[in-house]
């Protein structure tokens, strides 16, 4: 059984008891239950059921297991050679983790 849902405008395939990260919710915490309404195909059995976008009635019930991390640093550098340009910045996204409990399937 599995789903794909769409939150954040990506597009993420889930199962029962997968941990997810999925952009920043800082309005959430630890233990928050949270709805993905936007199912766009689910799988139970092997009998695929497709929306046309959505599917009506449909949704994925998470669980947040941690409401802030920060990736990994992704280092930027800029360098132009004989020119005296050198810039090097940084950055660190930040995700909620969410546990995914249950598809719910009309």
């Amino acid at each position: 059984m599995f789903a794909i849902v769409e939150d954040g405008g990506r597009q993420y395939k889930v199962s029962v008891g997968d941990q997810l990260a999925i952009d920043l919710r800082s309005d959430v915490a630890n233990g928050a239950i949270i709805n993905f309404e936007r199912v766009l195909l689910t799988s139970v059995d092997g009998v695929r059921r497709l929306g046309l976008p959505l599917l009506e009635g449909a949704s994925v019930v998470a669980e947040v297991v941690e409401s802030e991390v920060k990736a990994p640093k992704l280092e930027i550098q800029k360098f132009r050679r004989r020119k005296n340009y050198r810039r090097h910045t940084g950055h660190r996204q930040r995700h909620t983790i969410v546990k995914i409990n249950s598809i719910v399937v009309p």
